[in-house]
């Protein structure tokens, strides 16, 4: 249920400005995890599946591209429903945990020391294939410390 919830807030926050500037709550984070994401940030790709960035306020940890709005946040919280035994998924060298909401996924990064939450409207399923033009970034610059099972 936090999934779904999450997942209609950040469309709805997301697409609330149309293909104007894309509003993402960023929730408060260490002095190290904000220079983690910083790093992040400043190497996102310009396009993921082909749409292109747009402006996102506050945006200091915070992306989207696109009309619905793909969005990433980085400094989450770790999911409530992630457990030992959730299932995940890699896609190059980066694991995920996904959840499915109404009107798309959640996909959170799992086993690295900093939480990156990326939300893909079904516009543009199959939605994981998002993950393919963020994974690279995320890799060089959120180290992995733990592979899923």
């Amino acid at each position: 249920m936090r999934a779904v919830a999450l997942l209609v807030a950040a469309l709805t926050l997301a697409t609330s400005a149309c293909s104007g500037t894309v509003e993402l709550d960023e929730p408060p984070v260490s002095d190290q995890t904000a220079d983690v994401c910083a790093a992040l940030m400043a190497d996102l790709p310009a396009t993921v599946l082909d749409q292109d960035r747009r402006r996102v306020r506050p945006g200091t940890r915070s992306a989207a591209w696109g009309d619905p709005a793909i969005t990433l946040r980085c400094g989450v919280a770790k999911p409530p429903t992630l457990n030992p035994s959730s299932q995940c998924f890699a896609v190059n060298d980066v694991d995920w945990y996904a959840e499915q909401g109404q009107g798309g996924f959640l996909f959170t990064t799992i086993g690295r020391p900093v939480f990156i939450e990326v939300t893909v409207p079904s516009d543009y399923a199959p939605e994981a294939n998002a993950l393919v033009d963020v994974a690279q970034t995320v890799d060089a610059h959120v180290p992995q410390t733990q592979r899923c099972a």
